[in-house]
């Protein structure tokens, strides 16, 4: 099993489409005893909030944000973790809205 996520700062690897996390936005996750939760923001998002479960190396949560232009937005999220070769985690993440309609996949990975 990857190590744990508590502490660690992770952003997307790449552009979402607008109003979505991006580049710029910055996950703080916490981990105790198999529960997970983070707080986000940056980019087109004033502030976000994951909660969810891990168990081993998946991940499942429920995030809800707040976006620059006011509008809110929820979803929910499966990720795998995966231990980098330098030690640093990346989540494998496939994603759907359920404010609204989309879904698509997405990777982050932990800052240096």
């Amino acid at each position: 099993m990857a190590g744990s996520l508590d502490g660690r700062v992770l952003s997307p690897v790449a552009d979402q489409a607008p109003g979505q996390v991006g580049t710029r936005t910055r996950f703080v996750y916490h981990e105790e005893q198999g529960r997970i939760w983070a707080e986000y923001a940056g980019g087109d998002v004033v502030h976000g909030r994951l909660v969810g479960t891990r168990e081993g190396d998946r991940l499942d949560f429920r995030y809800v944000q707040l976006k620059t232009d006011g509008g809110t937005s929820s979803g929910h999220c499966l990720s795998t973790v995966v231990e980098l070769p330098d030690g640093r985690l990346r989540l494998e993440e496939s994603w759907s809205w359920e404010s609204r309609d989309g879904s698509g996949t997405s990777v982050v990975e932990e800052l240096r």
